[in-house]
């Protein structure tokens, strides 16, 4: 996989890219997995996929298998680059590298105070009425997306 630049880039907005690694892990039947953010942090109690901020000198795989490790405690040996998007928040100006995840060892459990819940398949046919909600804004395009391959 690929590794992300870490000189530092600005956005359009001259803010700097935060440069994060998404793990998008989807069951046989097509389910996927979201996490739920936890009290404390920007946008807590919104779902979004898990990951984290890739550092300086980490390939995207490299990130991705740590921080999904840190985050629900499954081991990845492989992911798929999927798509990669930029959102602008208000805390930070965010660049997303989603990763299809199909095959990881151990059960996710949420190790970061953070719920977990499986969106089945033909959830993602509607993206109106996502059982889970509120859905984190980055996280709608990477689930629409998802519709035209599940």
């Amino acid at each position: 996989m690929s590794r992300p630049s870490t000189a530092s880039p600005t956005s359009s907005t001259s803010r700097p890219i935060v440069e994060v690694a998404v793990g998008v892990l989807v069951r046989p039947d097509g389910s996927v997995l979201l996490g739920q953010r936890p009290q404390g942090k920007p946008y807590e109690g919104y779902w979004e996929f898990p990951g984290g901020k890739i550092e300086s000198g980490e390939t995207l795989f490299e990130a991705l298998r740590r921080e999904l490790i840190e985050e629900i405690g499954v081991e990845i040996h492989d992911a798929e680059e999927f798509m990669t998007l930029e959102h602008d928040y208000p805390h930070a100006y965010v660049r997303l590298h989603v990763c299809l995840v199909k095959q990881w060892d151990g059960l996710p459990k949420g190790l970061e105070n953070q719920s977990l819940a499986w969106l089945e398949s033909v959830q993602l046919s509607d993206a109106d009425s996502f059982s889970l909600q509120p859905i984190l804004p980055a996280t709608l395009p990477i689930l629409k997306k998802l519709q035209e391959i599940i």
